[in-house]
């Protein structure tokens, strides 16, 4: 997208104060899968493993112990290395971006999993400003199967596998597909950013690009597993 004005928040402020409360509620409810129609099957089981094969992507990896804040995130398949910084929510009930300041930060929601830990972790980022492209102007090119690698305070590497890439129109959000967890009990990450069309007299896109990733492995920063 071409730079324009001010950007509206990533997470498109589409949650109510109330949602979100109920929302947050069920991010830590691990063994129950929102969007699956049921439980799934626990990180590493003969079940999920197989899922993931049948898509052609990597089995998924047991959630990672204590909850390390994120202090940067990288996408190789799309150029993106950022430094991550702590956000909570703002005055219209999504996740608060960076401001337009450091359009090179990505936020990590604070009142969630950690990347790594079990339940779905979310990082926003702003896709242009009114002067150039932002840190997430090419996640939409993201394509499943890539990865993605956080670093946590602890000194380990959270390594994902991008599962799938949504774009979701703003009438149509739903706030437990977008934000909840879709893996009973897995390690997951949602990146997200503005996207669709730009409405230059709302000064807002009309809908939110979701990329979707499940914790696959980790090490240290020594290169151990």
């Amino acid at each position: 997208m071409a730079a324009g004005g001010p950007r509206s928040s990533p997470s498109g402020r589409l949650v109510s104060a109330t949602v979100w409360a109920l929302l947050l509620l069920v991010s830590w409810l691990w063994g129950r899968a929102l969007t699956e129609g049921g439980p799934s099957a626990a990180p590493g089981s003969a079940s999920s493993a197989a899922s993931a094969a049948a898509e052609g992507l990597p089995p998924p990896a047991a959630p990672l112990p204590g909850a390390a804040e994120p202090r940067t995130v990288e996408i190789d398949g799309i150029g993106v290395r950022a430094e991550v910084v702590p956000r909570g929510v703002d005055g219209g009930g999504g996740v608060a971006p960076p401001p337009l300041a450091r359009p090179d930060l990505v936020g990590w929601y604070a009142g969630g999993p950690t990347p790594g830990a079990a339940g779905a972790a979310v990082l926003v980022g702003h896709v242009d400003t009114e002067r150039r492209p932002a840190v997430f102007h090419a996640l939409a090119a993201a394509e499943p199967g890539s990865p993605v690698r956080v670093t946590r305070a602890d000194g380990r590497v959270a390594e994902f596998t991008v599962s799938g890439v949504e774009l979701v129109e703003r009438g149509a959000f739903d706030a437990d597909r977008v934000y909840g967890p879709r893996r009973g009990g897995a390690a997951e990450l949602r990146l997200i950013t503005c996207g669709g069309t730009f409405d230059a007299a709302t000064r807002s896109y009309s809908a939110n690009v979701v990329v979707s990733a499940y914790l696959t492995g980790s090490r240290d920063l020594t290169g151990s597993r």
